[in-house]
C-alpha cells in the first residue's frame, strides 16, 4: 500500500522564523517531530510560539531544540509547562548520523524554520545553515530590490 502523500494533507503553520534565511544560508532541510507535554500542545494550537532564538544541538546521539519558547497556556493553572525548556526532536537514525557529520565536521549550525501541525502532530522544519557574513546579506538585500523593481515595472506597463 503506498504512503499518504503529504502534498494534499494541509499544513497549519503556527511559526516561522523570518530572520533565519536572512541570517543564515540554509543548505538542506528536514521535518521533524517535537516531544511535548499536554500543555505545550493547547498552547500551539492557540498560536503561542516563537522561534526567533531557538537552535538545535545534538547530544548523545540525539538532536535536542533549545530556546524554543512556547507561551504558558491560559488555563493551565499549576500543571503548565515551562516556557523554553529543551525539546526532544524525533529523527530518524539515518539522519541524525548525517547531521553529526555534518555539525561536527563543517561547523555548520541546526536552525527551526518553521513550526507545523500535520495531520495532527507538531513537526519542525529544521535547517541545516552556514552563518552568512555581513556582505552576504548585503548582496541579498540588493537582488531582492532589483527582483522588486523588476516585478513593479512589468506590472506598471
Amino acid at each position: 500500500m503506498p504512503k499518504p502523500d503529504d502534498t494534499d494533507q494541509p499544513r497549519e503553520t503556527i511559526a516561522r522564523n523570518k530572520r533565519a534565511r536572512h541570517d543564515y544560508e540554509i543548505l538542506d532541510t528536514w521535518e521533524a517531530g517535537v516531544v511535548l507535554r499536554g500543555t505545550e500542545v493547547k498552547a500551539l494550537r492557540e498560536g503561542r510560539a516563537n522561534l526567533t532564538d531557538a537552535y538545535g544541538v545534538l547530544n548523545d546521539g540525539e538532536v535536542f531544540l533549545l530556546n524554543l519558547n512556547i507561551g504558558s497556556y491560559g488555563l493551565g493553572n499549576q500543571f503548565n509547562h515551562e516556557p523554553t525548556r529543551t525539546r526532544k526532536l524525533l529523527l530518524h537514525r539515518r539522519e541524525i548520523r548525517r547531521l553529526i557529520g555534518a555539525i561536527e565536521r563543517q561547523g555548520l549550525t541546526l536552525i527551526p524554520l518553521e513550526l507545523y501541525f500535520l495531520r495532527g502532530r507538531a513537526k519542525v522544519l529544521i535547517g541545516l545553515g552556514r552563518g552568512k557574513k555581513a556582505h552576504d546579506k548585503r548582496e541579498d538585500l540588493k537582488r531582492k530590490d532589483a527582483d522588486r523593481e523588476i516585478a513593479r515595472a512589468l506590472r506598471s506597463r
